[in-house]
């Protein structure tokens, strides 16, 4: 009986699933979309950036935060950046209204 050399022997059946998917991985057409983030100023949960087709569309959590709702960003962080802004503005003008009397009860 002739020995077969170990390469003559036949291959195991390939695996075309596999294949498919390993080629689907590598085309960013069909990447698994970045994860939903949570977006944070300080201890007060700003909102959401829920992944959309040419960027992040913010959904706000906190009233301080409404006019940002529904704005399409670029990215997470270009989202997290205008919550910050939005925030510092907001207890900037808070602050500033709080020395004039705004706000407060004045002792008569």
């Amino acid at each position: 009986m002739p020995q077969l050399h170990p390469a003559a022997q036949a291959a195991p059946p390939h695996d075309l699933f596999a294949d498919h998917l390993a080629q689907r991985a590598r085309n960013r057409l069909h990447a698994e979309p970045p994860p939903t983030r949570i977006i944070e100023v300080g201890e007060i949960a700003a909102g959401i950036a829920v992944p959309e087709p040419g960027g992040v569309r913010f959904f706000s959590s906190a009233r301080a935060f409404d006019d940002l709702d529904g704005t399409v960003f670029r990215s997470t962080e270009q989202a997290a950046r205008a919550a910050r802004e939005r925030f510092r503005a907001r207890t900037t003008r808070t602050a500033a209204g709080l020395g004039q009397g705004g706000g407060r009860l004045a002792a008569v």
